[in-house]
């Protein structure tokens, strides 16, 4: 049996984002992590988009959790998309406001990410 897949999106809550500003920054994180996958992981790209591209978001702390998670990732060998804002409404230029992680196995992705609670 074929493992389930998903992306994982992991968002600050210390720059006290509105929940527009929180979807649009989750949103890019998700692009991001799709089309690389499309492009350079096909296997899990495939498995997610058929499988009904399953997302998951999950809160954190801030900067450092974020850069944290991002390290686990990678030597998991998992893609990680940090976002960075334009800083043209909510918050300062060049914030760093979320990581897309995955699309991946759910047995490897939540090796890093199910210990953080649900946005």
């Amino acid at each position: 049996m074929v493992d389930e897949y998903k992306l994982v999106i992991g968002v600050r809550k210390d720059l006290d984002m509105g929940k527009g500003k929180i979807a649009a920054q989750a949103s890019h994180a998700a692009v991001n992590c799709a089309l690389w996958a499309e492009k350079h992981d096909k296997k899990a790209f495939k498995h997610w988009e058929s499988s009904g591209q399953k997302k998951v978001v999950i809160r954190l702390a801030n900067k450092d959790e974020l850069m944290r998670l991002k390290g686990e990732s990678e030597i998991l060998g998992l893609f990680t998309s940090v976002i960075s804002d334009a800083g043209f409404t909510q918050v300062e230029p060049g914030s760093v406001t979320c990581i897309g992680i995955g699309p991946a196995e759910e047995s490897i992705i939540d090796q890093i990410t199910q210990k953080y609670p649900l946005l």
